[in-house]
Order: C-alpha cells, then sequence, then structure tokens
C-alpha cells in the first residue's frame, strides 16, 4: 500500500492531505503544494485533475520545495500510484502514428534515443510488461510522461503535445 503526503507549504509546512489510492482531482484537499513526502511506492503527480498536465514521477522520500521533483509551479492537481513491477520490462516503440514506420523493442532503459536508434520521434508504442517513463530530452531529462502496459496509437494518448522523446526509463523497485 502506497502513501504520499501533499503539503502546501515548503519543508513539510501548513495543511496536509495523505493519500493512499489514486486521486483524480485534489484540488478540494489543498490550494497549491510545495512539499511532498512518499512514504513508499512510486508515484506520478500531474499538475491538473484527469492526469493531465505536466507529469512528475516520484519515488519514496522528501521533496521540500516544488523544484525538488522539478515542477515548473506549485500546482498538483491529480496522482496516480504505480505499481511495482519486478519482473522483466518489455515495449515496443514506434516512428509513425497506428504503430507504423520503423519499429523498436525495448526491454531496458535508453538514455539517448537519437544516439542508440538514431531517431527521436515517437508517434506510437505498444507496452507488453512493465510500467516507463519517455522524457524529453536525453539522460532522463525534461518533461515526463507515463506510460502503462497497453496500446498508445499516437503521442498524445501518454499525455504529450509532440511525438520527441530523448531518453526512456523503466519503473523498478
Amino acid at each position: 500500500m502506497g502513501k504520499i503526503i501533499f503539503y502546501e507549504d515548503k519543508n513539510f509546512q501548513g495543511r496536509s492531505y495523505e493519500c493512499s489510492s489514486e486521486c483524480s482531482d485534489l484540488h478540494s484537499h489543498f490550494s497549491r503544494c510545495n512539499s511532498i513526502r512518499v512514504d513508499n511506492a512510486n508515484w506520478m503527480v500531474y499538475e491538473r485533475p484527469n492526469y493531465m498536465g505536466y507529469q512528475y514521477f516520484l519515488r519514496k522520500g522528501e521533496y521540500s520545495d516544488y523544484q525538488r521533483w522539478m515542477g515548473f509551479n506549485d500546482c498538483v492537481r491529480s496522482c496516480r500510484m504505480i505499481p511495482m513491477h519486478k519482473s522483466s520490462h518489455k515495449m515496443m516503440i514506434y516512428e509513425r502514428p497506428e504503430f507504423g514506420g520503423q519499429m523498436k523493442e525495448l526491454t531496458d532503459d535508453c538514455p539517448s534515443l537519437t544516439e542508440n536508434f538514431h531517431f527521436n520521434e515517437i508517434s506510437s508504442c505498444n507496452v507488453k510488461d512493465g510500467s516507463w517513463i519517455f522524457y524529453e530530452h536525453p539522460n532522463y531529462r525534461g518533461r515526463q510522461f507515463l506510460v502503462r502496459p497497453g496500446e498508445y496509437r499516437r503521442f498524445n494518448e501518454w499525455g504529450s503535445m509532440s511525438s520527441r522523446v530523448g531518453s526512456i526509463r523503466r519503473i523498478t523497485v
């Protein structure tokens, strides 16, 4: 069972809200979020309700201000716990929408799509096993996008406004 605690002020001060399951709209529990404590499990927090907007991956630990989780502002409006996955990871990435164009299979982290595969556009993917994070830039930097097992026929289905992906990381225990 996971647990995440949101605080309105920096350094775990002010009004707080404890959450142990996914929540599509946190706005009634706090007006802003300046620090977070993740007691256990992995979580994705979202800037807007219904798992929209900027996404931030958080592991167990303390984040004393929003810049510690690479946040752009103090706005957190939804969250979801990411189930632990201990076995192998597997995903097919495609250059074009609807699983078209060049296809590559991934079973491990990829710090640079350009260096490894000579392209940095992913327009669709099929996640077979495990959860993954797409990063906008190489070396796990920039905007983050959670992809869980399932089919994503277009990049907007994982929340992106662009097919540009610089790196990919598995979510492991």
